[in-house]
C-alpha cells in the first residue's frame, strides 16, 4: 500500500495548493485520488483563512485521467461481481467532485504543468481558472479505446466552442496549451518556469479581493450560466441588489474606499 497521501494540502497565506500526488502512475482520477480530492477542497470550503485554491500536480503528468484499470477490474465487495455498478460508482463521484469545484464559495485555479487527458482534462474544465505551461497538452482519448468522452465534455463543452469540443473527442488528438487558451479552456500560457509564480501573481491578486463578495459572484455565475436570459438578469438583478444593501457586506467599504481612494479593509469571510 502507498503511505504517501493521494493529495498534499500546504496553506501559504491565504492560499490553499492542493498537489496530486501520484506522478509514477501519472496523477489518475481513481476512485481514491477523487475522495480524497474532494475532502481537501470541502475543507478549504470551510477554512476562514483559504481565500483561493489551487490544484496542482506532481511529476510530468498533471493528470491522465480515470484509472483504466480500476474501471476494468472486478471488486469482491460489490454485489454478484457487478463491474457496471463499480463503473457507475466511479462515475458519480467524478460528476459529484466537478460539481463541487463549481459550488466551493472559494476561486480554484487549475495549475497545469503537463498533460491533462479524459477526466483530467475535465478537471480542468471545472476550475474557475486555469493557467499551463507550454508543455502542457489537452485531449478527450476516448474514442481511440472504443469509449467516447461524453463525461469530460460535460465541462469541456461549457468552456469552448462545441464545435472545437466535438472535434477534441471525435479525433481524439491532443491540443496545445497554446490552443486551448485559444479555444477559452484555459486563461494564460507560460513558460515551465514561470507557472508557480505566474499562479501565486493570479491567486494573491484574487484573495486580495472581498471573500464574501467573491463567494455570492461566483455562485450565482454558475447558476445564472444555465438559464434563459430573463432569469438570468433577475439572478444577476438579486445577487447585485443583496450585495450593495447588505449591511453585513463589503460593498459600502468597497465604494467608500474607492470615493475616498484608499485601500479597503475587508471583514473577511
Amino acid at each position: 500500500m502507498e503511505k504517501e497521501p493521494y493529495v498534499i494540502s500546504e496553506n501559504i497565506g491565504h492560499i490553499t495548493w492542493l498537489t496530486l500526488n501520484r506522478p509514477k502512475q501519472r496523477n489518475p482520477l481513481s476512485n481514491d485520488m477523487m475522495l480524497s480530492l474532494k475532502e481537501t477542497l470541502d475543507n478549504a470550503a470551510r477554512s476562514q483563512e483559504t481565500r483561493v485554491v489551487v490544484i496542482k500536480a506532481n511529476g510530468p503528468v498533471f493528470s491522465a485521467g480515470h484509472s483504466l484499470k480500476e474501471m476494468n477490474a472486478k471488486r469482491e465487495d460489490l454485489p454478484e461481481n457487478n463491474r457496471q455498478q463499480l463503473i457507475k460508482m466511479i462515475l458519480a463521484n467524478c460528476s459529484t467532485l466537478m460539481r463541487s469545484i463549481m459550488s466551493n464559495p472559494k476561486p480554484i485555479i487549475a495549475s497545469v504543468q503537463g498533460p491533462a487527458t479524459a477526466a483530467g482534462c475535465q478537471l480542468v474544465s471545472a476550475c474557475d481558472l486555469a493557467i499551463a505551461t507550454n508543455e502542457s497538452s489537452f485531449c478527450t482519448p476516448g474514442v481511440n479505446i472504443g469509449v467516447f468522452c461524453t463525461t469530460p465534455l460535460v465541462g469541456i463543452a461549457r468552456n469552448i466552442h462545441r464545435k472545437h469540443a466535438m472535434e477534441m473527442a471525435l479525433t481524439g488528438d491532443a491540443i496545445t496549451a497554446e490552443k486551448a487558451e485559444k479555444y477559452g479552456l484555459i486563461n494564460e500560457v507560460v513558460n515551465p518556469e514561470e507557472l508557480e509564480s505566474a499562479t501565486t501573481t493570479l491567486a494573491e491578486k484574487i484573495a486580495s479581493r472581498s471573500a464574501q463578495t467573491i463567494a455570492a459572484g461566483k455562485s450565482m455565475f454558475y447558476q445564472q450560466i444555465e438559464v434563459p436570459i430573463a432569469d438570468a438578469f433577475a439572478l444577476a438583478n438579486e445577487t447585485m441588489l443583496n450585495n450593495i444593501m447588505s449591511k453585513a457586506g463589503d460593498a459600502d467599504e468597497g465604494i467608500g474606499a474607492f470615493l475616498e481612494k484608499r485601500a479597503p479593509n475587508w471583514k473577511g469571510l
